[in-house]
C-alpha cells in the first residue's frame, strides 16, 4: 500500500512554470517592490522558473540558481530556454542519428516550442530553422 500511495503521489509532482523576460534591461529585485534592493539587471528572453508569485510580481530562479524578484508585466508566455552545455547540437528529429542542423554555445537562449518527446526538446533559432535538442544541454524545459 505504502509504494503504491508513494508512487502515485510522485506521479502527481507539478511541473515547473516557465516564463521568459519580455524587455531589455529589467531590473531583479531581492523582494517584492520597486523600493527593495535592486539586485542586477537581465536580458530579454531569458527563461526564469517560478518559485512563488504576488500581487504585481514572482519570484524567480535562472539557470544559475540565482533567485530574484521580478515584476510579473516584464515576463513573456513565449518561451525560451539557455543551453547549459559547452556546445549543444540541435537535430531534424529527436535521434542523434538525424541530420545536424547547428550547433549553439553555452549561455546562447533559443526559443522553446514544446517538449513533447522525452529527453528531447523542440526549439526555434531566431533565423527560423527548428530542431531538436537534447534536455540535458539546456535549462528551462
Amino acid at each position: 500500500m505504502f509504494f503504491s500511495l508513494f508512487f502515485s503521489c510522485w506521479g502527481m509532482a507539478a511541473e515547473a512554470e516557465f516564463f521568459s523576460v519580455s524587455e531589455n534591461a529589467v531590473i531583479m529585485y531581492d523582494a517584492p517592490s520597486l523600493n527593495a534592493e535592486k539586485l542586477y539587471v537581465v536580458s530579454i528572453h531569458l527563461p526564469l522558473k517560478v518559485i512563488a508569485k504576488v500581487e504585481g510580481w514572482v519570484k524567480v530562479s535562472d539557470s544559475s540558481d540565482a533567485v530574484a524578484w521580478i515584476e510579473r508585466k516584464f515576463l513573456s508566455d513565449k518561451r525560451f530556454i539557455i543551453v547549459t552545455a559547452p556546445l549543444a547540437s540541435v537535430y531534424q528529429s529527436p535521434d542523434v542519428h538525424s541530420p545536424l542542423l547547428f550547433q549553439a554555445q553555452k549561455n546562447v537562449v533559443i526559443e522553446w516550442l514544446n517538449s513533447d518527446v522525452a529527453g528531447w526538446v523542440k526549439v526555434r533559432h531566431r533565423n527560423g530553422q527548428s530542431g531538436y535538442i537534447r534536455t540535458n544541454q539546456v535549462w528551462g524545459s
